[in-house]
């Protein structure tokens, strides 16, 4: 089983609130804007999402304030693959994407070439 990389900017999500709780919040609310707030109202789509706790740790880690979550849907892709244990059309339909692009997601970084030496 491969290690899963944490792309530099999906790693301020996961030292806040973990890998499962990010992944969470990357399904909700990756490709929009969100206001994280280190003092949530209890209507905040975020706190709903990920508790109350975690919308707090996420706030200080990363900022308050909006700004736009960005998908992670390769690093999605592989923990759903080796963490998880899906399939790789079950991780294309969780995902709204074609079996190719988790193919593509999940082959960077392993190398094709034999080795020769």
């Amino acid at each position: 089983m491969p290690d899963i990389r944490v792309p530099a900017q999906i790693q301020p999500y996961v030292t806040a609130i973990g890998i499962e709780k990010t992944v969470r919040f990357l399904l909700a609310f990756g490709g929009s804007y969100v206001y994280l707030s280190e003092n949530p109202q209890d209507r905040s789509p975020v706190a709903q999402e990920i508790g109350r706790e975690a919308a707090v740790a996420l706030a200080r880690q990363i900022g308050s304030g909006s700004f736009r979550v960005h998908t992670g849907k390769p690093f999605i892709a592989a923990h759903f693959k080796y963490n998880k244990g899906l399939t790789i059309n079950a991780i294309a339909r969780a995902l709204h994407t074609t079996d190719v692009s988790v193919r593509r997601w999940l082959s960077v970084g392993e190398s094709t070439q034999l080795e020769l030496f």
